[in-house]
């Protein structure tokens, strides 16, 4: 599956466009986490478990996006993007979206 954050594929011809496709996921922090984090506020320095939360978050979405566009037929999906929205207090959603493609 080729992805590109590009409205197109440089080398390759597009024959059909599928539509929207997206994937997301939805994560809420763990109570060891916040703390952790809290002291890491406290001295500076990065908050290492909610950066690698949030990656596994995005790989999941991008995931189940994938999934989506073989589903419909797709080889492609073109103009990736990710949006984080705050769902509560201490959770969020991760997006991926863009527009699954059949490419030659």
């Amino acid at each position: 599956m080729i992805i590109s954050t590009s409205n197109d594929i440089p080398g390759r011809r597009m024959v059909k466009t599928l539509g929207l496709v997206k994937g997301n996921t939805i994560r809420a922090r763990h109570i060891g986490r916040d703390l952790m984090a809290l002291l890491r506020h406290m001295v500076g320095g990065e908050v290492t478990d909610y950066t690698k939360m949030m990656a596994e978050s995005r790989e999941q979405a991008l995931d189940r996006m994938l999934q989506e566009a073989q589903k419909r037929g797709g080889n492609a999906v073109i103009s990736l993007r990710f949006s984080t929205s705050y769902i509560m207090s201490g959770a969020a959603e991760i997006l991926a979206y863009g527009t699954a493609v059949v490419v030659e």
